[in-house]
């Protein structure tokens, strides 16, 4: 399906995070030439860390708010395609250092579109921003690509502005005057999966806790999350730029990702569909919170259905296999990560639409 990514030059920024580690085990098995940039990350259990001796992968370690450095490297690799994801993720961390949360998330997306513009070759670029970009309503109905953006936390508030950015950048350095250039942001919410360790998301902290066989405090039991395996998200952005590179209608417009097969989903109704297939785990609910979070949160997908024939693969039962299945193998064998990653990805591309 993604044949046109093999043999090509692809540079992934954020490519030992979360998503980036999926994305980069992924590119590799299917022939990409991959390039990394990322800060270094030392803990043994980062998922990149489990798995890059396994994949042919060249990696940089620095900041992208380093704009000289990442300049250097975007014109020294000369990539067919850019996966930018490296970025300040979580909402409790943009409260504690905001100043470290706008630089990544803004002033390291700028960095990264001066570098791009600078490219003479064909080059094409997803920008990955986030779900909470939009201005929350807490309305029922899926937001659309041209709904307001916004935001009260300082991430959410970055991810917002992000898009702007681009918008703004788009349209008045590389629209009619850049023709070898294209780029779409994409955005996905609430993904999850195996080698999510970030602290304050729910599926990381009751692992963490579960596979010490303890108890994990839930925070907003009755928040609806809009939930969909980290493949699926990463599914959209492959098939995005894989459409973008051959259709120029689509440049410089922006894609939501979600899943219809899992809607209206809490997290105390999706902890109770793990304990079914992992009966020994319990969780405790905590009656207060210390930030703010969005109780609701959806997504409308329609654009990518219609335009890029996206549309998700794995029901609710389907996640939570991949998810409890990757992280009971964390627990009994770490060196067989890289071929249970392998192995889920295989399996979900067979997987039937």
């Amino acid at each position: 399906m993604f044949k046109i990514f093999k043999n090509k030059k692809i540079l992934i920024t954020g490519h030992n995070g979360f998503k980036g580690s999926w994305l980069t085990i992924w590119l590799s098995i299917i022939g990409a030439n991959v390039i990394g940039i990322s800060l270094k990350n030392n803990d043994k259990k980062n998922h990149f860390n489990l798995v890059k001796s396994k994949i042919k992968v060249k990696s940089y370690y620095f900041d992208i708010r380093e704009k000289l450095k990442l300049q250097k490297i975007v014109l020294k690799e000369q990539p067919d395609f850019i996966f930018h994801l490296a970025a300040q993720s979580l909402v409790y961390k943009s409260v504690k250092n905001p100043r470290f949360n706008w630089e990544t998330n803004v002033i390291g997306l700028l960095n990264l579109l001066e570098s791009i513009l600078k490219l003479k070759k064909k080059c094409c670029g997803i920008i990955i921003t986030s779900d909470k970009c939009y201005k929350n309503l807490e309305q029922k109905k899926g937001y659309k690509e041209t709904d307001i953006l916004g935001g009260i936390d300082p991430y959410s508030a970055s991810k917002a502005s992000a898009e702007i950015l681009f918008h703004s950048f788009f349209k008045t350095f590389i629209k009619n005057k850049k023709k070898n250039i294209k780029l779409c942001t994409a955005r996905a919410g609430n993904v999850i999966g195996g080698g999510d360790w970030s602290n304050f998301r729910l599926i990381p902290d009751c692992m963490k806790m579960w596979l010490k066989n303890k108890t994990p405090v839930i925070r907003n039991p009755n928040s609806t999350r809009p939930w969909q395996h980290v493949l699926e998200a990463l599914f959209g952005y492959l098939v995005l730029a894989s459409e973008l590179s051959r259709n120029e209608k689509i440049n410089g417009n922006s894609f939501n990702f979600s899943s219809n097969k899992i809607k209206n989903i809490t997290v105390i109704n999706f902890l109770e569909k793990i304990k079914s297939k992992w009966p020994e785990v319990n969780w405790k609910i905590k009656s207060t919170n210390n930030f703010y979070e969005s109780s609701l949160l959806q997504l409308n997908n329609t654009k990518a259905k219609r335009l890029l024939k996206w549309t998700a693969r794995l029901n609710i039962t389907e996640t939570i296999e991949f998810v409890v299945d990757w992280y009971k193998e964390f627990k009994i064998n770490q060196k067989g990560i890289f071929n249970i990653s392998c192995k889920q990805i295989y399996e979900f591309m067979k997987k039937k639409i």
